[in-house]
């Protein structure tokens, strides 16, 4: 059966800009040879690429003995996954483990949607480490998100109702027939599933029913891995609200219990607001934040029936959006402040920055780690969002993305970039440098200073930067100092130079001093922040 209303799709001629604004939503940054490898394909082959099935990834591993601590059980290099045995110490060297690890994989992302799916998602289904205060129910919780990133909605909603990091969080765990707990009853309608849209009529009543439906549910807590006590279970028929048609919940007995779960699903999953607030999410996250009622009609709307059609399969919907015409409107290209994960690891993606091989894992893991602490300076904390509801740039109106930068954390960014530049960011000599000579002698004329100005800000930039603006980076900060049109034949001499007399170390020291101020400038400018 096919919808019977679909999104236009794109039919323009695909241009470098189009596919750098597919891959800095899809991915986090378009690096220059992804973008060309990408240019290569066509949109079906390249959204084939994007949406394509990745393995789990290799995990995170004891980086972390040093002369204050060290892991008996865990020898370093090897995975802490293995083991059920925590203490204070122990366990919070792996959830730094963890993070960082987390870092390293977006980082060094394939050409995939999944870690920018993960992010989606551990948004959506917000828990925090903090919280959970183990190490390997948040791994365990990651490999959970990952493994559905890009499958059925339903079966992943039903994985995170049982998962152990999400029974702690939100006191799944304490809940049983004589005291059933509303906290997770009531976010699986209100943030999961059918949220609070104009659509969306759930009542308290349905809260109380779908959390007696919930008990039973609880951790191992030697193992750390779910099950279902039925001696733990409210039995008894649960009936819900005219908005669930007055579904009754027949009550089971026994193991049977845990079969509840599935029928409380299948009544939550029939109603069309479910595919509807879900679609919105996916907007709101990869294509602009304001939703009015045209855009409800003609893309959430037949997104949403995708969707159902589908039997929530998450590809379809995101093929559709992703290829559509609406996606490559200039009206949404650069409309988008980057979050802080898009800022820092797209920075680093799209410069090239080098961090330590696998051979040297603790420093490695120490500079992921490092970037991860800037990125939650900056307001997104991964692992730990401030609350249930996720990060409130997704969700909070009328703010929404423009919640990133503010008087604290726009001076945060220009202190990373500008350190990134400077080579501040480091860990036993290892730098986190963005290598300014290798990066032009990539742009296709860097002799030449305003096809240098002209190509650094295509790369850079998903809007245009005007003239009058170039001609001033290049007089002021390219060339300052130097006086009228013999200053670009000025540039021209000395960079040919650098490839006649590469062993010219003053004329070296100054083109690479020239390169710095021009890219630390280029990334302090508001276009800078846009994605």
């Amino acid at each position: 059966m096919e919808p019977t209303k679909r999104l236009e799709p794109f039919r323009g001629k695909w241009t470098v800009e189009d596919v750098k604004h597919l891959l800095k939503r899809t991915m986090f940054g378009a690096k220059p040879e992804d973008v060309t490898y990408v240019q290569a394909l066509s949109l079906r082959k390249a959204l084939g690429m994007l949406l394509g099935d990745e393995p789990a990834p290799a995990p995170p591993i004891n980086n972390y003995n040093d002369d204050k601590f060290t892991d008996d059980e865990i020898l370093p290099g090897e995975t802490w996954t293995t083991s059920i045995n925590y203490d204070g110490m122990n366990n919070y060297r792996r959830k730094n483990s963890f993070k960082s690890w987390w870092v390293g994989l977006m980082v060094n992302q394939n050409r995939t949607l999944r870690e920018k799916m993960v992010i989606f998602w551990h948004n959506h289904f917000a828990t925090q480490t903090s919280m959970i205060d183990n190490a390997l129910m948040c791994y365990r919780h990651n490999i959970l998100l990952r493994q559905y990133a890009l499958g059925n909605f339903k079966e992943l909603v039903k994985a995170v109702t049982k998962d152990p990091a999400m029974l702690k969080y939100l006191n799944g765990t304490a809940s049983n027939k004589k005291a059933p707990d509303e906290n997770y009853g009531r976010e699986l309608q209100e943030l999961f599933t059918v949220g609070k849209g104009p659509g969306s009529h759930y009542t308290e009543a349905d809260v109380k029913a779908a959390a007696k439906v919930l008990t039973g549910f609880r951790n191992d807590t030697t193992t750390f891995v779910s099950l279902f006590d039925p001696g733990r279970h409210d039995s008894s028929d649960k009936t819900f609200s005219e908005f669930y048609g007055n579904t009754t919940i027949k009550g089971r007995r026994g193991p049977e219990g845990e079969q509840e779960l599935d029928d409380l699903l299948t009544m939550i999953f029939a109603q069309d607001e479910v595919a509807r607030f879900i679609c919105r999410k996916l907007y709101r996250f990869f294509i602009y934040h304001q939703i009015d009622d045209a855009t409800e009609a003609t893309v959430i709307g037949p997104l949403a029936e995708v969707f159902r059609v589908n039997k929530y399969e998450i590809k379809p919907v995101l093929r559709e959006l992703f290829g559509s015409q609406h996606f490559f409107d200039a009206a949404n290209r650069g409309a988008m402040i980057k979050s802080p994960l898009d800022y820092t690891i797209g920075l680093c993606r799209e410069f090239g920055v080098s961090f330590p091989q696998t051979a040297n894992y603790v420093d490695q893991y120490g500079l992921w780690q490092a970037v991860q602490n800037r990125t939650a300076d900056m307001q997104q904390d991964i692992g730990d969002p401030p609350n249930v509801a996720g990060w409130p740039a997704y969700y909070q109106a009328p703010m929404f993305d423009r919640i990133w930068v503010n008087s604290d954390t726009l001076p945060k960014r220009n202190v990373f970039s500008d350190g990134m530049i400077n080579g501040n960011i480091n860990r036993n000599g290892n730098k986190l440098l963005i290598d300014v000579m290798a990066y032009t002698q990539a742009l296709p004329n860097p002799a030449d200073p305003i096809a240098l100005i002209d190509d650094a800000v295509q790369r850079l930039y998903m809007i245009e930067l005007p003239d009058k603006d170039k001609q001033y980076i290049k007089s002021s900060i390219l060339l300052s100092g130097l006086q009228d049109t013999m200053s670009d034949h000025y540039w021209t001499q000395a960079w040919t130079n650098l490839t006649a007399r590469p062993d010219d170390a003053a004329n070296r020291n100054n083109v690479q001093k020239k390169l710095k101020s021009l890219y630390k400038y280029l990334m302090n400018l508001p276009q800078y922040q846009l994605a």
